[in-house]
């Protein structure tokens, strides 16, 4: 290579460094939380023989994301910055009740809407509120507020229908912390709509 050729490759090299350190760099990738199936319920009993299918909840948009919901008054919503559920809410709380359901051992079958179940009843569900709430300064509380119907199938006859809630205090105003009051909220709701899941079906279905 001659003192030319060498110089035109520095220049080509030089030129492109200078490039890449104008261009927008990628955005960091955000953590990635999760929160647990129930494992423990108030309630125990019989196995009911029914197969039930759990449809995703319906959810407004806002919610409806793998973003990490907050709130510091009734009439706003924003989100955690650099963090994310592993799923987008309505996948994950299906995901997470199926599980629950199943944890609580009440249920002959449970599965999605999609899977090869026979489907007797289907717990169809909305979420009203998934997210971390800031009434002052001080650390949030995480809010879950579900509204429940057993519909009856396939002529869709509601059997039943009940909202569940539950809060949960994080020990400090940290990511990590707040997840797992998440967490906390998610076992006392999931934990009574499987109870109540259980006991409704046990009764006779007309």
């Amino acid at each position: 290579m001659n003192k030319m050729t060498r110089l035109l490759a520095a220049g080509f090299a030089l030129a492109l460094a200078a490039c890449s350190s104008i261009l927008p760099q990628p955005a960091p990738l955000p953590s990635l939380y999760r929160l647990t199936p129930a494992s423990q319920f108030a309630a125990s009993g019989r196995v009911v023989p029914v197969q039930l299918v759990v449809d995703a909840p319906t959810a407004e948009a806002a919610l409806d994301t793998t973003r990490i919901a907050l709130t510091r008054s009734p009439t706003t919503l924003d989100y955690f910055a650099g963090a994310a559920w592993t799923d987008r809410l309505s996948a994950m709380v299906q995901t997470l009740l199926i599980a629950s359901l199943d944890n609580a051992h009440r249920i002959a079958a449970v599965g999605p809407q999609s899977g090869q179940l026979r489907a007797d009843v289907a717990l169809v569900t909305a979420l009203r509120h998934f997210e971390a709430v800031y009434r002052g300064d001080g650390v949030p509380q995480w809010q879950i507020e579900i509204t429940a119907k057993l519909v009856k199938m396939p002529d869709r006859t509601l059997i039943a229908a009940r909202s569940f809630s539950a809060e949960t205090e994080a020990d400090r105003n940290a990511l990590p912390a707040i997840v797992d009051a998440a967490d906390t909220s998610w076992h006392r709701a999931a934990g009574e709509i499987a109870d109540w899941t259980a006991t409704v079906l046990a009764q006779p279905v007309r």
